[in-house]
């Protein structure tokens, strides 16, 4: 993931050195999963693909993370017609979700990622990349969670912990972890077995099963920022593979 997404995290690091922050109240608003947002979106990107036989997306690497390799491009859709307004909780429009298309290559949906998720990662990462440069490229482990994958330790870095607020489920937040180089993700353990647990879904998960897919089919939103979880031991786990 290292050297995923370049173009997008540049751009967002601009936005970032800007110092464009999105206050809590507009956080909050843009929380809310907005069903019209996404219908009309997907109108837009249905036609747009239609008449163009390509999908309005903006360009990503090869090595982008499935979540975010595909960002809805709104500037293609407004020039083809088949869009007037950009959704008032688009980063376009001054709001905190992405567009993206997930199943780009067989049924091209649209969903949400939030920016704001994505924006506290990047300073946690900050955090550990200053870390490791001032002590040797050791970095902040905490306890290990998975083979290679470690709680961050903040009271090494002498900072008060940091969390991220679900766009799945009010009032929860979501630890972050690292693997052995330092990579920062969201840990989305607890949101994943909620969802097995609430449709009783262990019978039917597979030990190669991307248990994201699970987060992605039931809501709006792509969680932000993480690796691939499997099925270990009757629980989801962060895999590095």
């Amino acid at each position: 993931m290292k050297k995923a997404a370049i173009g997008f995290l540049l751009a967002l690091l601009c936005v970032l050195g800007a110092g464009c922050m999105y206050p809590n109240e507009m956080r909050q608003e843009n929380q809310v999963a907005t069903g019209e947002y996404i219908v009309v979106v997907q109108n837009a990107v249905d036609q747009y693909h239609a008449k163009t036989g390509v999908l309005p997306i903006k360009n990503s690497e090869e090595t982008t993370p499935i979540y975010e390799k595909y960002p809805v491009d709104f500037k293609k859709m407004k020039e083809r017609g088949v869009i007037s307004n950009v959704p008032a909780n688009a980063f376009e429009n001054g709001g905190s979700a992405i567009y993206v298309l997930v199943d780009a290559e067989t049924k091209p949906t649209v969903k949400m990622m939030d920016l704001t998720s994505f924006q506290q990662t990047v300073e946690v990462q900050k955090l550990v990349d200053e870390y490791r440069s001032k002590n040797y490229g050791n970095i902040p482990k905490g306890e290990e969670i998975a083979p290679s994958l470690y709680r961050i330790d903040f009271a090494k870095m002498k900072k008060k912990p940091v969390e991220v607020h679900s766009m799945y489920t009010r009032n929860v937040v979501l630890p972050f972890f690292m693997d052995d180089a330092g990579q920062v993700s969201i840990d989305y353990s607890e949101e994943i077995m909620r969802l097995i647990d609430k449709k009783s879904l262990q019978s039917s998960l597979k030990a190669d099963q991307d248990l994201r897919e699970l987060l992605v089919k039931d809501s709006y939103f792509v969680p932000a920022r993480t690796l691939a979880y499997r099925w270990v031991n009757g629980q989801p786990a962060p895999s590095l593979k």
